[in-house]
């Protein structure tokens, strides 16, 4: 007889974020997603794993993108907690616990520009490394 007190079922997939990532990301440029970015936020303490950005071309399209990625989740048993800003479409975000899903008209994505914000270097090593590219960027165009 088996042993039904020990075994539970997890309830979502264990699958790695950068994996659920990985078929998001393709689900959206499938679906006409734009600029289709991700920032991996892992180790540095933050409230996920990893970080989709898109752009929309309109507020409809926002929509469907976020219901389709709401949607994709439930079939492959991914953990979804909560959606934020549907009503309104200029930026969605689609929060799935490891990763988060934002989606961006493309003028409130220039306004916000989140991917600034987060290419914070996480060593004294990347930011010597940055600077060094600046540099050198700099040298050329002179």
């Amino acid at each position: 007889m088996p042993n039904t007190l020990n075994s539970k079922t997890k309830k979502y997939s264990e699958l790695p974020a950068a994996e659920k990532v990985a078929d998001v990301t393709a689900w959206l440029t499938e679906h006409k997603a734009a600029d289709v970015e991700v920032i991996d936020l892992t180790g540095r303490g933050s409230f996920t794993d990893m970080m989709v950005i898109a752009t929309a071309n309109s507020v409809r399209h926002a929509q469907s993108l976020a219901s389709g990625v709401n949607q994709l989740c439930g079939e492959k048993n991914y953990e979804y907690l909560r959606m934020d800003g549907y009503n309104v479409g200029q930026w969605i975000i689609v929060d799935c616990n490891d990763f988060v899903v934002n989606i961006f008209l493309k003028e409130t994505r220039s306004l916000y520009k989140l991917e600034a914000l987060w290419s914070v270097p996480q060593s004294r090593e990347e930011l010597q490394a940055m600077a060094e590219a600046a540099e050198a960027g700099k040298s050329e165009g002179d």
